[in-house]
C-alpha cells in the first residue's frame, strides 16, 4: 500500500489529464450526439402515427363450439345425413 502513495508523488500531474486532444474528442463526440437526436426528432415528427384497424380484429372471436357449429351448417346436406348414421 505504501509503495502506491510513493508512487503517486512521482506522477506528473500534466501527464495525467486528457489535454487538448481529449477535449476535442469529447467536444466531436457531443456534436455527433446533438446532431442525431435532432435528426431523430425531425423523423419521428414526419411518422404518422394513426393506425388502420385490421378487419379480422371487427369480427368477434368464436368459440371452437361455435365453430363446429358453422362447419356442419356449410356441409352439404347429403354429408350431413351421412355423419348422423
Amino acid at each position: 500500500m505504501t509503495h502506491l502513495v510513493s508512487f503517486a508523488k512521482e506522477v506528473d500531474e500534466d501527464k495525467v489529464t486528457p489535454g487538448v486532444l481529449g477535449f476535442i474528442v469529447f467536444a466531436a463526440m457531443a456534436l455527433a450526439v446533438w446532431a442525431l437526436m435532432k435528426s431523430m426528432s425531425r423523423h419521428m415528427n414526419r411518422v404518422d402515427f394513426t393506425q388502420v384497424p385490421d378487419p379480422k380484429a371487427e369480427q368477434p372471436e368464436q368459440s371452437p363450439a361455435d365453430a363446429d357449429a358453422e362447419a356442419a351448417e356449410a356441409e352439404p346436406s347429403s354429408q350431413g345425413a351421412k355423419k348422423q348414421s
